[in-house]
């Protein structure tokens, strides 16, 4: 795991620098700094207003008496997605958009669940249960 979060930081951010200045070199600098500065404002603007909408439907399951399982984890996505359009570079806002936007989060939606559900056949993941009373 240490290995891959290494891997995450160092070789990720030198992949996103090569690609800017790319971009830099076919455009201008001004231009690019434009680019990185557009696709984090709409990035924030599409998560805030996906946040709102998946918060709601939460608390709707929440009303019924339905666990929001699905909905936490568009909310994981959207929060991961958000952060990653924050952060500039063009990888990481394919990525971040990917997360953001509800058609292209279902695949992500499918590899989460196999996740867990992988964890949890495999005893993997512990569930415990805290009674404060």
């Amino acid at each position: 795991m240490l290995g891959k979060l290494i891997l995450l930081f160092t070789v990720i951010p030198i992949v996103e620098l090569f690609i800017l200045f790319q971009i830099a070199e076919i455009t201008s600098g001004f231009a690019t700094v434009l680019l990185v500065i557009f696709t984090g404002v709409i990035g924030a603007y599409l998560a805030k207003s996906q946040g709102r909408i998946i918060i709601m439907r939460i608390r709707t399951d929440l009303n019924r008496g339905k666990m929001p399982g699905n909905e936490l984890i568009n909310g994981l996505c959207v929060l991961v997605g958000g952060a990653l359009l924050l952060t500039p570079g063009i990888i990481t806002d394919i990525v971040g958009f990917s997360l953001v936007i509800p058609l292209t989060r279902t695949i992500f939606k499918k590899y989460i669940k196999n996740k867990f559900s992988e964890k949890i056949r495999a005893g993997q993941v512990h569930f415990y249960y805290r009674d404060d009373d």
